[in-house]
């Protein structure tokens, strides 16, 4: 099983963000997670990360907890948060192989830069700054990222944000054929986005 929820709770104060929600997405499989602003979606999202602690309940990636610190099976995931951290200065090829540094790639890293480059279709624009480039090229860029160490799952937060029609249309086909490979979980608020691309719906609200 690529993602498995079971039972999670957690709340902010008074605030019950989460209510014991469960769910499992297998490999090869996009699960569309959607609901308003505010519902609780990235807040899910980092628990299935291992970044924030359930009140209760159990998330399983490939079949460990991700609880106590599994840093080893937290880098086996690629995240594209909703507001993607890039470095507008920097050279889309020179930022994909700082991140390729971070995984430790070693001697794969150029290899694999150029691999995602291709995947995500960067490969006119690497030369260029992320800075200069249009919205829809710098979210092919936070792809990039999040595929530079081929994890065997994907957590994307809003990955259409903000684009226009086209761009949305060519970032909706790049997730569908990363998918073919991996478990991939997507935040939206936009039911046409689910309806699209994904196998299941969660629906929170």
């Amino acid at each position: 099983m690529g993602i498995e929820v079971i039972d999670i709770t957690r709340s902010f104060g008074k605030q019950k963000a989460l209510d014991h929600v469960s769910f499992r997405i297998a490999p090869g499989e996009v699960a569309g997670f959607i609901g308003p602003n505010g519902a609780g979606k990235t807040t899910l999202m980092k628990i299935i990360m291992g970044i924030l602690p359930p009140d209760s309940g159990l998330v399983k990636l490939l079949g460990e907890d991700v609880s106590g610190g599994n840093v080893r099976l937290r880098q086996r995931i690629g995240y594209l948060p909703e507001n993607n951290p890039l470095y507008p200065e920097m050279y889309v090829r020179e930022y994909l192989g700082m991140v390729a540094g971070i995984y430790r790639l070693g001697k794969k890293r150029r290899a694999r830069v150029e691999e995602v480059i291709e995947l995500t279709g960067l490969g006119r624009e690497a030369h260029k700054k992320i800075g200069a480039l249009s919205k829809g090229y710098r979210q092919r860029v936070g792809l990039a990222q999040a595929l530079i160490h081929d994890p065997p799952v994907l957590i994307l937060d809003e990955p259409t944000s903000g684009l226009d029609p086209n761009q949305i249309v060519e970032i909706r086909s790049l997730i569908s054929e990363m998918a073919r490979s991996k478990t991939v979980m997507l935040s939206t608020h936009i039911m046409q986005e689910v309806e699209a691309i994904c196998h299941h719906i969660l629906i929170i609200h």
